[in-house]
C-alpha cells in the first residue's frame, strides 16, 4: 500500500483559513454597504438611522483593517478570482 503524507503548515493553514473568513465578512460587509446606500438614497431612513448605520459600517471597515494586519493580509488578498464572472468582491476593498 502506497502511504502519501501530506505536510500542513500550521502557520499556513491558520492564515488560509483567516483570509477565507474574512472574505466572507468583506463580502457580507460590502453587500449591508450597498444597501445602506440604497436606503439613503431612497430616504427610508431616519436620520438617526443613517448616524447609526453610516458609524457601524466606518467602525466594521475599521475593524476589517486591523484583522486583515493582525493576520498578515491586505484587503486584495481577499478577493478572488471567478473566472469569467469576475472578481467576487468589488473593486471598494482596500
Amino acid at each position: 500500500m502506497n502511504d502519501t503524507r501530506v505536510d500542513i503548515d500550521p502557520h499556513s493553514a491558520g492564515r488560509d483559513l483567516a483570509s477565507l473568513v474574512l472574505t466572507v465578512v468583506e463580502l457580507l460587509r460590502q453587500l449591508m454597504e450597498r444597501q445602506a446606500i440604497r436606503r439613503f438614497e431612497t430616504g427610508e431612513l431616519t436620520d438617526e438611522q443613517e448616524e447609526r448605520v453610516g458609524t457601524t459600517l466606518m467602525l466594521l471597515d475599521e475593524r476589517m483593517t486591523e484583522l486583515c494586519e493582525l493576520h498578515g493580509l491586505r484587503r486584495e488578498d481577499l478577493n478572488l478570482d471567478l473566472g469569467p464572472l469576475g472578481n467576487l468582491l468589488s473593486h471598494e476593498t482596500r
